[in-house]
């Protein structure tokens, strides 16, 4: 891996590097995906077999396009018991995480008659995305239903691609039956985003659209974003540790490869203060990663978009971690838990030497569908709070209105709403 001294200039050229990476610079696939959204709004079944057929499976049809419960018992058949068992233990762990987010209707009363609240209200019906292709992610399943399920939707459906042969993976499908997922459709891309968006006489609308995809699908929900709701446009996976002189550098290169073998465009960056270190992890890396199944596409990941940055100071080094608002962040320094209070920017943080990065992908409970390319700073993991609305409510009897009465229509006719001032001072005529 490339070793640079961070200052003003690297630090500028690696946020330009890194913000190519972002679905917002990929207009050339825009109109593609304007076209596809915009057909399978107004064309309906017609237009989502069409391209389904074309990138996956030339069987679809308004029969076939939903997974039935003899598939679904096969898949069971199918599934590695192992796996099977792992899966529902990761459920339990994921299950009690989101319990503790769930959020609860209140409201405030007074003695002369007035009364406060919010009313929290659950989606109706919920689509999530599951990624297919390059790999396979039972993992994502799991974090896209679950919290969708604990906050009460009534209705989750999920959309991930077929084979050639019209199957879809049995972990997959077992994952999301474990999950609670109330339908699957044989359907990825831009395509099965703008069927859930608008729906069509197969695929019901819905109201949010969760989960990760490539650029296609990551732009299909920036264009249905307002007819529905959606999480967040995802980029390409990344991560970013923050190591001192005491870190393993054996540790921070299996950790730094962990999220370089996704794809590509994926980015792996360390930054520390230990010039000894950050050329002890470099050395590993390449040591490391000449034995992966995936060494080709971690090899132009690295190339791309990983780095190793070296900073004078342990401040530095932090408004870098800042600037950068990393997807996952990773803190092996002598006092994790005290670097972490002065971490603003960060999707998921983990702390210290044995909480690598693989164990919020798969089982520690947090969500694993979390904000990338920056959007760190102002965007949130998926949570039960995605899943659920919530309604302002303002009751004020007649004695709790005549006392503020005339300061409502003053605010209003200063604000020139004659309207809205004379709606209050009716009452009182």
């Amino acid at each position: 891996m490339r070793i640079i001294s961070l200052n003003e200039e690297s630090r500028g050229m690696l946020l330009e590097q890194l913000l190519k990476r972002s679905p917002g610079n990929y207009g050339q696939y825009e109109d593609t995906v304007r076209e596809i959204v915009e057909r399978v709004r107004t064309e309906g079944d017609a237009a989502l077999f069409e391209y389904t057929g074309r990138f996956d499976w030339e069987g679809i049809d308004a029969s076939s396009i939903r997974v039935t419960e003899e598939e679904m018992q096969e898949a069971y058949g199918a599934v590695d018991p192992r796996l099977l068992d792992t899966i529902r233990r990761a459920l339990v762990n994921i299950r009690a995480y989101h319990e503790k987010q769930k959020r609860y209707s209140w409201f405030d009363t007074t003695p002369d008659g007035t009364m406060l609240g919010q009313k929290v209200t659950p989606l109706q019906a919920a689509g999530v995305y599951v990624p297919g292709g390059k790999a396979v992610y039972p993992s994502s399943v799991l974090m896209n239903i679950v919290p969708a399920r604990i906050a009460g939707v009534e209705r989750i459906i999920m959309a991930t691609p077929c084979s050639r042969q019209g199957r879809i993976d049995p972990a997959v499908l077992v994952a999301a039956k474990e999950a609670g997922v109330d339908e699957i459709y044989k359907m990825g891309g831009a395509q099965a985003v703008a069927a859930m968006a608008f729906g069509t006489e197969s695929v019901p609308k819905v109201d949010k659209i969760t989960g990760p995809g490539n650029i296609f699908v990551a732009l299909a929900k920036k264009a249905v974003s307002g007819y529905v709701s959606i999480d967040s446009i995802a980029g390409p996976s990344e991560i970013l540790v923050l190591a001192d002189e005491s870190a393993n550098a054996r540790y921070v290169a299996a950790d730094l490869l962990s999220q370089a073998e996704h794809d590509e465009m994926a980015s792996a960056i360390l930054v520390t203060t230990s010039r000894t270190l950050a050329e002890q992890v470099s050395d590993e890396v390449d040591r490391l990663v000449k034995d992966l199944s995936r060494k080709e596409i971690i090899q132009k990941s690295l190339d791309n978009y990983g780095y190793v940055l070296v900073a004078d100071t342990k401040e530095a080094a932090l408004d870098t971690v800042n600037l950068i608002a990393s997807e996952h962040l990773e803190i092996m320094t002598k006092n994790p838990f005290e670097d972490m209070m002065k971490v603003r920017n960060a999707g998921a943080i983990f702390l210290g030497e044995n909480s690598s990065e693989p164990l919020g992908d798969y089982f520690a409970g947090p969500n694993h569908i979390l904000p990338t390319n920056g959007t760190a700073r102002f965007f949130s993991p998926v949570s039960v709070d995605d899943f659920v609305k919530k309604s302002s409510i303002i009751y004020y009897s007649r004695e709790a209105l005549e006392k503020v009465h005339e300061d409502i229509e003053y605010f209003a006719e200063n604000e020139r709403l004659t309207a809205h001032a004379g709606s209050i001072r009716v009452r009182f005529e």
